[in-house]
């Protein structure tokens, strides 16, 4: 049973076949073609038995490996490697097709290429998923033919392979690297100019042209006989959350993701980066209830912590609860801390029902409220107009879009920080406000 599991006739002996039965239909007008018939006929069949012969006498005529990381990045294209090796003694025409998990929905993949023998063959694939969970690989298949091309022998390897998906740590380790490179700006990270100082002292040097009088520490400056001033430094160590909204206004795909994931991917890359600069980080998701409550920590370590909270978020088809929220926050955020807002809002009337806990919130922590831009009513604004129904749509497209730049200024004017961001660009628009904010001395 095994045997014809892995046995399988290659689309060239239905020629031969063609052929065959074309020279006994001949025959029947040219009797003496008759005998040549029989002569195929049994020359087919013992190159059949030879052809089976020397692909199934090798038990390892062909070894094969697929190579997973072990995470997959969620919305990056995310590289697989597939290696193959020839123990056959004839030049082996091989077909790879891999059976990928069923939330790609790809099921054209095939890679095909000529081995000799001893030969090795590496070659790679990109995949991108773009929904957090486990994602299982099927059957690595292997079909393997000889120069006859009459069958095909199937190998299988690897069958079964779980690999989790992930938020994009691709992307968390793209700003990392740039950061420390001091390359942020080719991503569009701003370099914003410091407002004043804070007071957390750095140390003492001399005063150079320039330097604000007012740190001049006149009792260095007596003991050097020189001008010496303080310097100070950006405050550390300050508490810093992201609160994600997971309910049904979160659900909104673009590009294939949902914002919820684009919210999530930020989180991840953001907190990394706060991380690095030594400020605490911690995490908040809620809808109808608070479902997550990660405290603000100074440590690399705790970043796994996010990491791990963040794979197991989902969101719901309920309205959330910004009341239940401000409670929370009353309760649990004890000192004076920057939340970043991850929601959105699509009318001007559901960010007044909210406004009320908004401003609450406000008023003893930095709140920015990071909502989204329909980038859907931004194509649909650029088209011209060619009758009148297209006109209708893009008169409704614009007011929406207004609608959102007016919520943006309301929360302005009560001094609630805001993004208005695609959701594309959500990961450098949040890491650029807190930089601002930072530059600012408001925390």
């Amino acid at each position: 049973m095994k045997f014809f599991k892995a046995f399988y006739i290659h689309n060239t002996f239905f020629r031969y076949i063609a052929f065959l039965a074309a020279c006994f239909v001949i025959s029947y007008w040219i009797p003496q073609l008759y005998p040549i018939g029989w002569l195929l006929l049994f020359v087919l069949i013992g190159l059949f038995l030879f052809d089976l012969y020397i692909l199934f006498s090798s038990l390892d005529g062909i070894t094969a490996s697929r190579t997973l990381p072990q995470k997959l990045s969620n919305s990056d294209y995310n590289t697989l490697y597939v290696r193959l090796k020839s123990n056959y003694a004839f030049k082996a025409g091989v077909s790879v097709i891999d059976e990928l998990p069923v939330q790609f929905q790809k099921r054209d993949f095939i890679h095909q290429v000529h081995l000799i023998r001893g030969e090795t063959h590496e070659f790679d694939y990109a995949v991108r998923p773009v929904e957090r969970g486990e994602y299982v690989f099927g059957n690595l298949n292997i079909y393997v033919s000889s120069p006859l091309r009459i069958i095909k022998r199937r190998y299988v390897f690897q069958k079964n392979q779980m690999v989790p998906v992930y938020p994009s740590i691709i992307q968390m380790q793209q700003y990392d690297f740039l950061a420390i490179n001091n390359h942020l700006n080719e991503l569009g990270l701003k370099k914003i100019r410091r407002i004043g100082h804070t007071q957390e002292f750095e140390q003492i040097k001399e005063y150079i042209k320039g330097d604000d009088i007012r740190t001049i520490n006149w009792k260095a400056t007596a003991k050097k006989n020189q001008l010496m001033v303080n310097q100070y430094q950006d405050e550390k160590s300050q508490p810093i959350y992201s609160i994600i909204d997971t309910g049904r206004v979160m659900k909104m795909p673009f590009n294939g993701l949902k914002l919820l994931d684009y919210a999530i991917n930020a989180t991840l890359a953001f907190s990394n980066v706060a991380l690095k600069r030594n400020d605490k980080t911690g995490m908040i998701t809620f809808s109808k209830k608070i479902e997550t409550f990660v405290p603000a920590i100074q440590k690399i370590s705790h970043l796994n912590t996010i990491l791990e909270k963040l794979y197991n978020i989902t969101t719901e088809f309920t309205d959330s609860d910004f009341g239940l929220l401000y409670a929370h926050i009353k309760r649990k955020v004890n000192q004076r801390s920057l939340l970043l807002l991850y929601t959105n809002f699509e009318h001007i009337s559901a960010l007044r029902r909210q406004l009320p806990f908004l401003l609450a919130i406000a008023k003893k922590h930095v709140l920015v409220v990071i909502f989204f831009e329909n980038t859907e009513l931004e194509s649909l604004i650029a088209t011209d107009a060619e009758d009148l129904q297209t006109i209708y749509h893009k008169t409704i497209a614009e007011k929406f879009s207004l609608e959102k730049r007016l919520m943006q200024k309301e929360l302005q004017q009560y001094g609630i920080q805001t993004i208005l961001t695609k959701p594309e660009s959500l990961t450098i628009n949040t890491i650029n406000k807190y930089l601002e904010i930072k530059a600012r001395g408001l925390i």
